[in-house]
């Protein structure tokens, strides 16, 4: 960290000094780190520092190394300090996020100071979930996209998450399966032409979610928030932590939890919508989310463990209904 981010973070959180860091993982494709801080001096005994600096030379895991890349990758940032920046604060304890101290853009680096959520006891990281530990995801979920239900993605990624089809042209492209490419432009403009619009996280896997002791989470990660239906957060976060068998047993009572969720959350937030139009539209479209995805992995990583039977079938039930 340089003398000028230095002073930024000794500002924003009345430190006197820094003092021990931590790395706590470093950005894909060799974008920066996110550092944990010490400070003294302060009321807070740490932050967390999402540092970003553009690469000299790009290196990514699975070889997809273009202009466009990276023009994603650097726009995913400047969305998420807006997040943070205009959105943030309307998030409740009910939909967590840090508190963000301090945003900064200098050339071609941006730096975020943010609540440590470890420290205020969001330290649990999960490979593996409880029923209860899935519920309280989508639950927060619920709530994230019932706060923004209907809301213009100002600033934000007019379609949020990092797979749909306009933003990966490249990956299309390289799709091995000729009626699940031909069915990609009628699958996305289904998803973007729901009535119902609302801000999705548009990562919202397993990884961004911390879970604390009394069984509350907090989310993380907002570089592809944006518009877009709530079947593409579920269907994704779903897909993060259960394998094929699970997918199968568990579909039904898990969108029902909630689509349950989601109803009580719109009422507390005084949403005026049909929410049997709502819950009917947005369940049809939660296959063709899943397929969606399904389509993105098969042209990104077509050895990709989430590309299993139950991606399949639902591929193939939606591909019908396309015909």
């Amino acid at each position: 960290m340089n003398q000028h981010f230095t002073e930024i973070t000794l500002k924003a959180t009345g430190a006197t000094a820094l003092t021990e860091s931590e790395v706590i993982q470093s950005l894909w494709s060799g974008y920066g780190k996110i550092v944990r801080v010490g400070l003294d001096g302060s009321d807070l005994k740490s932050v967390v520092v999402k540092h970003v600096h553009w690469p000299d030379e790009k290196h990514h895991p699975r070889g997809w190394n273009t202009g466009r890349s990276h023009e994603r990758k650097v726009k995913s940032y400047q969305v998420e300090t807006a997040f943070y920046a205009e959105w943030a604060a309307r998030c409740n304890d009910t939909c967590r996020v840090p508190a963000c101290f301090a945003l900064e853009t200098h050339g071609d680096e941006v730096f975020m100071v943010m609540e440590d959520l470890d420290a205020s006891g969001f330290d649990g990281r999960r490979s593996y979930v409880s029923d209860a530990e899935i519920k309280a995801c989508l639950s927060w979920l619920a709530h994230f996209h019932a706060t923004f239900m209907g809301e213009t993605p100002d600033k934000l990624w007019q379609t949020g998450t990092y797979w749909h089809l306009e933003t990966r042209p490249d990956e299309w492209a390289e799709l091995d399966d000729p009626k699940l490419k031909a069915a990609a432009p009628a699958m996305d403009r289904k998803l973007n032409e729901s009535p119902f619009q609302t801000l999705v996280h548009g990562d919202a896997k397993l990884a961004n979610f911390c879970f604390a002791a009394d069984g509350r989470v907090a989310a993380v990660d907002f570089q592809y928030v944006g518009g877009g239906c709530g079947m593409k957060d579920v269907a994704y976060f779903l897909g993060s932590c259960l394998c094929e068998d699970e997918c199968e047993r568990q579909e039904t009572a898990l969108l029902h939890y909630y689509f349950e969720t989601l109803e009580t959350a719109l009422g507390n937030h005084e949403k005026q919508i049909d929410f049997t139009a709502l819950e009917a539209d947005w369940r049809s479209l939660y296959p063709v989310a899943w397929t969606d995805f399904f389509r993105f992995l098969q042209g990104w990583s077509p050895g990709h463990w989430k590309i299993h039977r139950y991606s399949e079938r639902l591929a193939h039930e939606v591909l019908e209904q396309l015909k």
